[in-house]
């Protein structure tokens, strides 16, 4: 139960002081208003002071009667004056220490047990710029900052329809970090939203610091190998997803987005394929499912060749592939498993140091280790090409590198130990991971499995504009379709 405000002015600051431990950066000004004691109660640093008596100046300088007491000064200011207001009145103090937080100053007053929250926000924040992490050639260079007000209003400036709805959240964390729901009423299907809203208030967790940090409570089930969650940092993607009736999710303190459900086929789309011709977009498409079958098999496969079937290599390749491997003191899946994880280290080591220094990182690892161990006859340069290949294609899947990294080392150990059979066990596992997870009450795979229209409308291929516009997608038709195929 929240505890109310008092009528002593001097008693509310009291406890208020004692609420934060009379931290330094807790402003409370004494203010004299028409003969009412009053006190401005702000956080200096997300509150503006010059914005607040910017404010005040009218209030302070009107020459009004003398109020009767706290109470008529508060109906009087909360109902007769142009100051920028919240609407509702702060009436206890988990209210005043939600607005205090927020940015906002709160006046309260001596002989009245409520406050006015006025609206002084002045917080610091980085400004709108080209995101980092999706490159794009067009479309729009807009990515989301760290503010949840200015990522809210990214997203209003592109959809401007009346049916785009937004719902705050205030997290059940230490924190109290503010999180927003995004969709569109007459898109989303209504048990989509209900069941994302469902989990968000059935959240707990000590701290959120960033949207991540949901995502294994928005999706069903734990140890899930593949996250049924997006990413992403643009706010035309984000306003692309709400059209398809999907949901999406920003967190206060997050330059990411959720979203919500997010299918297993779209880590192979990009804002340039709807931007680009359709063959070439569809083309684009196919090389994408070509890495991405190449950086989870290929280290495998050539293991299990070179030890179980070296018939199936060339002549000339056998040879070479046999005299690289004699001249290696490793076993070929385990010389394989150092490389990859090599390769790892150097990644992790050029992404966490400084940039200039993380440049000269991976020189000196490609260009005098890589070229020593090959020279040294420590590992064999055959294993350093393939390795070096499966890299180059898990690269073109930035939202699929965590599982990638692992599938490829466990196909290379299960295809050293177990050959072909461990190969095709590991293979079917992975599938039906894929197949059999669900996503919001979607298939994970959809629309691949079970079949749909989309998966050739806009899945494996993507059909010319005119096409798309004929007949408009949304989950709520995918919904529909699976229904009348059941």
């Amino acid at each position: 139960m929240p505890t109310p405000l008092g009528k002593e002015l001097n008693g509310n600051l009291t406890v208020l002081r004692e609420m934060f431990g009379n931290s330094m950066d807790l402003y409370t000004k004494p203010l004299h208003i028409h003969g009412v004691e009053c006190a401005a109660c702000m956080f200096d640093g997300i509150s503006s002071v010059e914005r607040l008596w910017v404010i005040l100046l009218d209030l302070l300088s009107r020459p009004d009667t003398p109020a009767a007491n706290g109470e008529a000064l508060f109906q009087r200011v909360l109902h007769r004056s142009d100051l920028p207001l919240e609407k509702d009145p702060v009436e206890d103090f988990e209210t005043l220490s939600s607005k205090l937080t927020a940015g906002m100053t709160v006046l309260l007053f001596d002989g009245c047990a409520c406050g006015v929250a006025l609206s002084s926000q002045n917080m610091q924040f980085r400004s709108v710029q080209e995101p980092t992490g999706e490159g794009d050639i067009r479309g729009s260079r807009e990515g989301f900052t760290d503010l949840l007000r200015i990522n809210l209003s990214l997203i209003r400036r592109l959809d401007r329809s009346e049916g785009l709805t937004i719902e705050f959240f205030q997290l059940q964390t230490r924190t109290r970090t503010e999180a927003a729901l995004c969709y569109d009423r007459d898109l989303a299907p209504p048990e989509l939203v209900e069941l994302a809203r469902q989990r968000l208030n059935e959240c707990r967790l000590p701290l959120v610091l960033d949207s991540s940090y949901l995502a294994p409570c928005l999706q069903a089930g734990r140890g899930r190998f593949f996250s049924q969650v997006g990413y992403t940092e643009r706010s035309a993607t984000a306003c692309a997803k709400i059209c398809e009736g999907k949901i999406i999710v920003l967190v206060n303190g997050s330059p990411f987005a959720l979203i919500l459900p997010y299918f297993f086929g779209e880590h192979f789309q990009s804002l340039d394929d709807y931007a680009q011709k359709a063959y070439f977009a569809s083309f684009v498409r196919a090389l994408k499912h070509l890495a991405f079958w190449l950086a989870v098999l290929l280290p495998g496969m050539y293991v299990c060749v070179a030890n179980y079937m070296p018939e199936l290599f060339p002549r000339q390749l056998l040879f070479k592939i046999t005299a690289a491997e004699s001249a290696t003191p490793w076993p070929l899946f385990l010389e394989m498993v150092l490389v990859i994880l090599l390769l790892e280290i150097v990644r992790e080591a050029g992404l966490r140091l400084p940039k200039p220094m993380g440049h000269s990182v991976s020189l000196v690892s490609a260009l005098i280790i890589g070229d020593a161990a090959v020279g040294a006859s420590i590992i064999s340069t055959p294993v350093v090409i393939v390795a070096a290949l499966t890299s180059l294609a898990m690269f073109v899947l930035p939202s699929l590198y965590e599982p990638i990294t692992l599938l490829r080392i466990l196909f290379t150990l299960a295809a050293g130990l177990l050959g072909p059979l461990g190969l095709c066990l590991l293979l079917m596992w992975m599938l039906t991971s894929i197949c059999g997870a669900d996503s919001f009450g979607f298939p994970y795979a959809a629309p691949f499995s079970p079949w749909q229209r989309g998966a050739l409308r806009d899945g494996l291929m993507r059909w010319p504009w005119p096409d798309l516009a004929k007949g408009p997608f949304t989950v709520r038709d995918m919904k529909k379709e699976a229904d009348r195929e059941e």
